[in-house]
């Protein structure tokens, strides 16, 4: 079955067909004057509300680098404050293994106001700031200070919103955003879902505005790139531990490893379609 009505078919079972509510406002952000108020979403797919199973504490109870590969091809879902949700299928994670990780936060099991949240138990959101500016979201796992950081999602629903979230974040005017460079990076993902610091320490499996949903079709190892993390200067030889996991050929991920995948190709290792 083609990529597009695979992916429209799974969709499609996890939700019902029931009304999706019009917005009038998104918080201070206003709807483009003659624009389509329906909500948009990807052309991969039809979706209307969310009736859908959601992930559990065990699926989160699990070892982290368990979780960062688990998390790939599950969905993420963001209720905003208008009633409209937001739909991202997680494709690139990071994991963070507390501990003797020295690209942590909590290396050496320090554990400070800022990182609670990787203390938690698993399931728990970190979100913490960088540059004084921007967030990004992690998810603890098993292991003391262990976490998982969500690096980029391809969108699924409300693109339209998130395209207003991301214009209302960035200073200066900029053109479209094309639907890959929505969610395609940990602060960027956090832009165009309304995540801030006020979701720090919040439950997946309780909160009301934002939890996950199971993937349908989930990836085998061959569709799994594992590679270094990105982004963490100088940590020794934990800058170059294969941490990262993102789904081949998704065209939504930040960073592409070409080197790994075509040893991966070598290997006689071909992505599924």
């Amino acid at each position: 079955m083609p990529r597009k009505r695979k992916l429209l078919s799974q969709l499609s079972a996890l939700q019902s067909n029931t009304g999706f509510p019009q917005i009038d406002a998104l918080e201070k952000l206003s709807t483009t004057p003659g624009a389509d108020p329906s909500p948009k979403s990807s052309k991969y797919f039809v979706v209307e509300k969310k009736n859908s199973p959601q992930l559990q504490a065990d699926f989160f109870n699990q070892p982290c680098v368990s979780l960062a590969k688990s998390f790939l091809g599950q969905i993420l879902v963001r209720k905003l404050p208008d009633g409209r949700e937001l739909w991202g299928r997680i494709v690139e994670t990071e994991a963070y293994l507390g501990g003797e990780d020295e690209a942590s936060h909590s290396k050496g099991g320090k554990q400070t106001q800022r990182n609670a949240a990787m203390f938690m138990k698993p399931g728990t959101l970190y979100v913490y700031q960088i540059y004084g500016i921007y967030f990004c979201m992690n998810v603890s796992s098993q292991g003391e200070g262990a976490a998982v950081l969500l690096r980029s999602l391809e969108p699924l629903q409300g693109l339209d919103a998130m395209r207003e979230l991301r214009r209302a974040s960035r200073k200066a005017p900029a053109k479209l955003l094309k639907d890959s460079q929505l969610c395609n990076g940990p602060s960027k993902l956090c832009q165009a879902f309304g995540i801030d610091k006020a979701f720090d320490q919040r439950d997946l499996t309780q909160d009301a505005a934002i939890w996950m949903v199971p993937g349908q079709d989930p990836p085998g190892e061959q569709d799994v790139v594992a590679t270094t993390r990105i982004g963490i200067g100088n940590r020794g030889e934990w800058a170059q531990k294969p941490l990262r996991f993102y789904l081949r050929g998704n065209k939504f991920v930040s960073v592409v490893d070409k080197k790994m995948e075509k040893e991966m190709a070598a290997r006689g290792h071909s992505p599924c379609s």
